[in-house]
């Protein structure tokens, strides 16, 4: 069985560990999801020396079952759906929107919050690399992948300390190249690889990226 993370910190320094390639370069930028993500990117950038941004992304919960999800949002309009999970639970179009029109005043809001008057990113042919701190559905990264593609990065990498091996694969036929330190053969949730998964503030993660 696979090692637990003491905590994000710990699991940053050893997803870092993995993307030496990209240290120095002067086309990287490290993008953290918010907020578990962050803490695990700040040490990968620090690592690799490149600069950090956060990239909100919000998952779309299927209405009566808010934990799973039927897709998500990102940062310059983009969305993403699990076609199968909206069939199977007959989420209507109209539902959809009215989840998403939520989620996006959140969405705003944290942008607000963390960019505190800084611009955003910029992406056009920069290689990304998008980092949270583990990937069970990937639904949010998804939706993060296919937003940084379309804000015209040259080269998007998926950077994530553990995940389900299922859905590293899947990230690969989204993202240029997929970077997940562990993948546990018996994976049922992110928080079970860390000792320490207690939740990430909004304060921790502005104090992080000044």
């Amino acid at each position: 069985m696979a090692s637990t993370f003491v905590d994000r910190r710990e699991a940053g320094q050893v997803l870092a560990g993995l993307l030496g390639q990209f240290r120095d370069r002067p086309d990287v930028v490290v993008l953290g999801l918010p907020r578990g993500g962050v803490p695990v990117a700040y040490e990968v950038a620090r690592a690799v020396h490149a600069p950090l941004h956060p990239f909100i992304v919000r998952k779309l919960g299927v209405p009566g079952h808010e934990e799973l999800a039927m897709g998500a949002i990102a940062s310059g309009g983009i969305r993403v759906l699990n076609d199968d999970v909206v069939a199977a639970y007959g989420v209507t179009p109209s539902m959809i929107d009215l989840v998403a029109a939520r989620e996006s005043a959140e969405l705003e809001r944290r942008t607000r919050l963390y960019s505190e008057g800084r611009p955003g990113p910029e992406l056009r042919d920069a290689t990304v690399l998008i980092v949270d701190d583990g990937l069970a559905t990937g639904s949010t990264m998804k939706a993060a992948a296919h937003a940084a593609k379309a804000l015209g990065a040259k080269r998007v990498v998926v950077a994530v300390p553990v995940g389900a091996s299922e859905t590293c694969r899947e990230l690969a036929a989204i993202a240029d190249e997929v970077v997940c330190a562990r993948m546990p053969p018996e994976f049922r949730a992110v928080g079970q690889w860390y000792a320490d998964f207690s939740q990430t503030t909004d304060e921790e993660v502005r104090r992080l990226l000044d």
